[in-house]
């Protein structure tokens, strides 16, 4: 059990020094930005928080002080909530309200870490065992001090979780909107970190054993501290994630729309602009090259496009619950006959060479590919012309 603990600790730490040192390879560009600075601060203080835990774990002692590691992480990690608090208010909060509510936490973080002092201080906290500030053990002072510190923990953890949503809603910027959704969820972990230590002090004082479960708030605390690292270091991350993702969701929609695009452009090899290649590195613009290929060839189909076609076999069609993927495969099977025809030079008597093209032409590319992908991947599954 102390492995697992001893091993959570090391992740939470091993995070927060990554977070800070990402964040301090920004220093250079973010030196006069005071929000950097608190950041910085608001990490240090998080990898010794987490650092003092693994330290705790190792030996009674620290520096020759029995438990003098589990008051340095206590102390800091009410210092770390103040100053995670200060930081949601500069990137989010008016400046007159911020400095107002930043004062409060400082003044409130002082006379928490005060009175944690003073509480190990009273209850002879360097001379007794290690495993005192892990259950209480029914000691009352030791008792009122973890429930002390777990109550400086809560109360961080719910007001960020308010803040962050009301503060996500107001902002237009969109990368510190991610940022205050990811804090939101780490305030939600870590408060169930809170709730399960606190039941752990509880239920050992009340002399009920919980066995295994007590280590679910060292599990909900190493994750929580995960997603707090990554969302104080959303900002810088973030924008370059989205477009990672973004250029996923296009090279997945390109790779999907090769077999419909493969066979009209064989059908009618015009449609191309430039010959086929299989590079990628300009990805936006062969998208687009892609669908107005797809487009230009579905309309050199015309005259082939028997219009009394309904849909793919019955099993194909059957087998897709909304309308949408019903009208896709309803498309992809007009291609593939259209193709068919086209290649015996035989045309349907009520085609479509007339008329307007409806084909759910669009002006929002974004839900042209949807829609072109949807057909490409019912074309698939009809197999492709012969």
């Amino acid at each position: 059990m102390n492995t697992i603990r001893t091993l959570c600790f090391v992740i939470a730490a091993l995070s927060s020094y990554a977070a800070l040192i990402y964040r301090l390879c920004q220093a250079r560009r973010s030196r006069h930005d005071s929000a950097y600075w608190t950041l910085i601060a608001t990490l240090v203080l998080q990898c010794f928080t987490f650092t003092m835990g693994a330290v705790a774990m190792s030996g009674p002692a620290f520096l020759g002080v029995g438990n003098l590691a589990i008051l340095l992480m206590h102390l800091s990690a009410v210092a770390y909530c103040v100053a995670a608090e200060i930081i949601l208010l500069q990137w989010a909060a008016p400046d007159e309200e911020a400095r107002r509510r930043t004062r409060w936490w400082l003044i409130t973080g002082c006379a928490l870490d005060v009175a944690l002092v003073a509480l190990f201080v009273l209850a002879d906290g360097t001379s007794r065992p290690s495993s005192d500030f892990d259950t209480g053990s029914g000691q009352p002072l030791v008792l009122v001090y973890l429930l002390a510190f777990m109550a400086s923990q809560a109360l961080p953890c719910v007001t960020i979780f308010r803040q962050c949503g009301s503060y996500a809603r107001m902002t237009e910027n969109e990368s510190l909107r991610q940022a205050l959704r990811v804090l939101r969820v780490a305030a939600v972990v870590l408060f169930l970190y809170c709730s399960c230590r606190t039941l752990n002090i509880l239920t050992a004082a009340s002399g009920i054993d919980i066995g295994a479960w007590k280590l679910a708030s060292n599990l909900f605390s190493a994750a929580g501290i995960v997603i707090l690292s990554l969302g104080l270091t959303n900002s810088s991350w973030g924008p370059a994630a989205s477009r990672l993702l973004a250029w996923g969701r296009s090279y997945r929609s390109y790779r999907a729309l090769y077999p419909l695009w493969r066979d009209l452009y064989e059908s009618s090899p015009d449609i191309a602009l430039e010959p086929p290649g299989a590079s990628v590195s300009d990805l936006d613009y062969r998208l687009h090259r892609r669908v107005v290929e797809i487009r230009d060839g579905w309309r050199d189909l015309r005259p082939y496009i028997d219009r009394t076609t309904v849909g793919g076999s019955a099993g194909d069609a059957g087998r897709e619950e909304s309308e949408e993927s019903r009208q896709a495969f309803t498309e992809a099977a007009r291609i593939k006959r259209a193709l068919l025809a086209k290649q015996a030079g035989t045309m349907p008597h009520d085609n479509k060479d007339a008329g307007d093209f409806d084909d759910r032409d669009t002006d929002n590319f974004v839900a042209e590919v949807a829609w072109l992908t949807k057909v490409a991947a019912a074309y698939s599954k009809l197999g492709t012309a012969s």
